[in-house]
């Protein structure tokens, strides 16, 4: 998991692929959906509530089944969640809207968990690694609280902190910007673009990030790839540049285009 990642290949390659929308049953959900991502990069897919932007990520990182089409993570079939492929499969880390914490776990035994049952390890074997994430995510001083004693950013932090624990190669994030004021906001655009960039703790080889989000604007200057969901297409849209322009043909709302300047922390 630690040694140099193939460049010869996309991360992640999703053909033709199709996904029914879980939140409206009776609707045609994501069709025909064609989606290239390369070593390192940062892609941040935008829509209106309803869109199926959750069901988009959980198809790409392989926690939904597709009704057709084809997908590659780093050139081989994607590692569905049988044990056989767990080397494959602990590559991907996921970030759930609100942490998805589990609320009689305090935040540094959530953040052990995938340490503690994918390899095995004691709660005093993981101690190192969860006070590494602690720290690097700021939450120290509530390591030893609960969720429901914490912030909802905290909550976030620690869903991005438990899926960092394996150290993988692609992370997955749904809308992790949602519910957070200002400055932490800017916190995880700052903590984010260092793991694009290549962190020390990773021989400084970029992470490949992945992204939803309800506001693009809010990612300007930070993600280098754009795409949005518009009536059950996948429409990618390019770089920031290409983006903000491209947007208003798809999308009567404006929160998509200019305006803002939050971009330029």
């Amino acid at each position: 998991m630690d040694g140099p990642i193939a460049t010869t290949a996309p991360a992640l390659e999703l053909r033709a692929m199709s996904v029914r929308s879980r939140q409206h049953p009776g609707c045609a959900g994501i069709r025909n959906i064609n989606w290239k991502v390369a070593p390192g990069d940062f892609w941040v897919v935008g829509g209106m509530i309803g869109a199926d932007r959750s069901d988009l990520l959980m198809l790409a990182g392989g926690l939904l089944a597709p009704e057709c089409g084809e997908q590659f993570f780093f050139g081989g079939p994607m590692p569905l969640f049988e044990e056989a492929n767990l080397a494959q499969r602990l590559r991907l880390g996921f970030v759930f809207q609100g942490g998805q914490l589990l609320n009689q776990l305090t935040l540094a035994e959530n953040i052990a968990l995938p340490l503690r049952y994918h390899k095995d390890v004691s709660a005093a074997e993981a101690e190192a690694d969860v006070r590494w994430l602690l720290e690097l995510t700021g939450l120290s001083r509530w390591a030893d609280r609960s969720p429901g004693e914490v912030s909802v950013d905290s909550c976030q932090r620690a869903g991005l902190a438990r899926a960092l624990i394996l150290k993988p190669d692609v992370l997955f994030m749904d809308n992790p910007l949602a519910g957070l004021d200002a400055p932490q906001r800017h916190w995880w655009r700052q903590f984010l673009a260092g793991l694009a960039d290549g962190p020390e703790w990773r021989q400084g080889r970029p992470m490949t990030l992945l992204a939803t989000g309800e506001d693009l604007r809010l990612w300007c200057g930070c993600a280098r790839q754009f795409a949005i969901l518009k009536e059950s297409s996948f429409v990618p849209l390019g770089t920031w540049a290409e983006a903000q322009f491209a947007a208003v043909e798809f999308l009567s709302e404006p929160v998509f285009g200019l305006g803002g300047q939050e971009g330029s922390y």
